[in-house]
């Protein structure tokens, strides 16, 4: 589908100009790429789950979060091991990985009356801040060598630049970064729309197309991600990125979803 191609390029968009702002303002290489790559390949669902309870589609937009997330670990995470071992040495995921099951056990519990509502996207967005102060701490303990490793994926050279040179390349990624987020919400729009027409023509419910085709859709951001850093041996990048995302997607993205929505 169209809406696919486009939130994918708009995602992709968004992401490189976000890290590039991220490093223009100084951000430590290792929190760019745990929290702002982290954040910015979660960016489609957000789209589309704010598109989804617009239109009242609350199943789909919490259906596309599970479905994304069960794609990154399972599909994702498991061809990133198949193309090349991950011996990982980022203590980070001493603290992630924990996280990651307790915010899946949340979704779960949250779900299981059938309907998520504001209170608790506020809780779960707490959570969120509390995850990321705990992180950004943890982060600055990480050895010598997974810093150079994110240092050589995020990291940006500044010096021989001109105060001219440096203003006018931070225009560009300013620009393109809001190009990125128009193409996503453009996308996003293209993408339920698209959907909804597919889930009525098989007589299928909202939630298994959220499951399925929308999750495959959104997951490209952390496809492209993960594969590209496990090509280039930056194994500690790759699944950082990708557990970090997933814990994106329930704390910060459905916390967001559930604030834009009375319930669902």
């Amino acid at each position: 589908m169209i809406g696919l191609v486009v939130i994918t390029g708009g995602a992709e968009l968004l992401l490189r100009n976000a890290t590039r702002i991220a490093a223009m303002l100084g951000i430590k290489p290792i929190l760019i790429g745990l929290t702002v790559v982290s954040i910015g390949t979660s960016m489609p669902e957000l789209a589309v789950g704010i598109k989804a309870v617009q239109e009242g589609r609350g199943p789909m937009a919490v259906g596309n979060i599970a479905g994304t997330n069960i794609i990154n670990i399972l599909f994702i995470l498991g061809l990133s091991a198949a193309l090349r071992p991950l011996k990982i040495h980022l203590q980070s995921i001493k603290l992630d990985v924990p996280v990651m099951i307790a915010t899946s056990l949340a979704l779960l519990l949250m779900a299981m009356d059938g309907k998520l509502q504001r209170w608790e996207g506020i809780v779960l967005l707490v959570a969120a801040v509390i995850y990321l102060v705990v992180l950004v701490r943890t982060s600055l303990h990480e050895t010598s060598a997974v810093k150079k490793e994110f240092a050589g994926v995020y990291q940006r050279p500044v010096a021989g630049k001109t105060t001219y040179s440096k203003g006018l390349r931070s225009a560009f990624a300013v620009a393109f970064l809001l190009t990125g987020m128009a193409l996503t919400i453009w996308g996003a729009d293209l993408l339920v729309t698209g959907a909804v027409s597919i889930a009525q023509a098989l007589g299928v419910s909202d939630a298994v197309i959220g499951l399925t085709i929308v999750a495959i859709g959104t997951s490209a951001p952390e496809l492209a991600t993960t594969i590209v850093a496990t090509y280039k041996n930056d194994r500690d990048v790759a699944v950082g990125n990708l557990i970090g995302s997933s814990i994106t997607n329930v704390l910060v993205i459905l916390g967001l979803t559930c604030l834009a929505a009375q319930s669902i």
